[in-house]
This record gives structure tokens, C-alpha cells and sequence, in this order.
């Protein structure tokens, strides 16, 4: 038990506030190195570089937008390096790179009022390290961790509430008697 410069100990509720104190000051040591590690760029020395030729989307390209194949949560930085207009299979015509536009998320779309119906797409994308993923994991987790831990504050804060509120009424009815207030009740 701590103890104040008077040699008393600080009781129940100062154990509580020095021990909600110190899981506090952990968390954000853990934020820190967390985010540290993460945007410190460390991890993407592994990455890998994959390229599709002559996808077909036979949804072709549009103002709403067409996602390429290899999508997921682990790929990004998408480079197209041919889309071709195979709308007439015998006569393909490439499609110059102002018309036409590719999200972070992968998703192609016209830049223009011409709709292309069929279109084969050439491109590039990287793939994160398994490093990168756990600490993207680990951040994202982190996260939702305290969004619940936080969901959960006003509760345990009621709780605190009530025994102090509990605390207070034993102190005083521990005065009261050894007053002896009440003895000719």
C-alpha cells in the first residue's frame, strides 16, 4: 500500500486513481510506440510489385467507377500502364491516360463523357509485408480497443460514483457513533 509523507496510506480511492493513473499513462506509451512504428515508413522495404496484363472488365469503364481484380485490404498504390477500348474486338484503340483516373482503392473511372463498355487494363500494384499488415493489425486493434474501453467509461464512472458516495455515508456514520450524537435515540 502507498503511503503519504505522514506514513498513512492513501486508502481505497487513491489506490483506484493512482492504478486508473498509471493504465492510462500505459496506453498512451503504447499509442506512441504504435504510431511511431507505423508511420516510420520501416517496414516497407519488403513490399512487392505485381503486374496484371489484359484484365477484361466487360463492365468497361464509366463515371461510377470499375474495381480491378486484385483488390484487397493488403494491395494499394494502383498504376495503370495500358487501358484499351476493345469495344470492337478486331479494331482495339488505346485510351489516352487523361480519360480515365485510379483511386488508392483501385477503382477506375472515366475522366471523361465517353463511356468505354469493354475495356482490357493493364497495371501495377504493390502488396504489403506481413510486417506491415501486423502493424497495421495491431494499430487498428488498438483502436477498437479503446473505442470500447470508452464505450464503457461512463459506467464504470457511476460505479465510482456510488462508492464513493457509499464510502462517505460509512465515514460518517463511523463519526457519528464515536460522537455519540445518537445515544439517547
Amino acid at each position: 500500500m502507498l503511503k503519504s509523507k505522514k506514513g498513512q496510506s492513501i486508502g481505497l480511492i487513491g489506490g483506484i486513481i493512482f492504478g486508473v493513473a498509471s493504465l492510462i499513462i500505459g496506453v498512451i506509451i503504447a499509442f506512441v510506440v504504435v504510431t511511431t512504428l507505423t508511420d516510420a515508413d520501416l517496414l516497407t522495404g519488403g513490399r512487392d510489385t505485381s503486374t496484371v496484363v489484359n484484365e477484361s472488365t466487360a463492365s468497361g469503364i464509366n463515371d461510377t467507377g470499375t474495381a480491378l481484380s486484385e483488390i484487397t485490404i493488403w494491395t494499394q498504390s494502383y498504376a495503370i500502364t495500358e487501358l484499351w477500348n476493345v469495344t470492337t474486338a478486331a479494331t482495339p484503340v488505346l485510351v489516352p491516360a487523361a480519360n480515365y483516373t485510379v483511386s488508392s482503392a483501385g477503382i477506375v473511372k472515366n475522366a471523361t463523357t465517353v463511356v468505354y463498355p469493354d475495356v482490357n487494363i493493364s497495371y501495377t500494384y504493390t502488396t504489403q509485408t506481413v510486417e506491415e499488415q501486423s502493424a497495421d493489425g495491431l494499430s487498428s486493434n488498438f483502436s477498437e480497443g479503446v473505442d470500447e474501453v470508452a464505450d464503457k467509461i461512463p459506467t464504470v464512472l457511476l460505479i465510482a460514483a456510488i462508492v464513493l458516495i457509499l464510502g462517505i455515508l460509512a465515514l460518517l456514520v463511523g463519526v457519528w457513533q464515536r460522537m455519540s450524537l445518537g445515544a439517547g435515540i
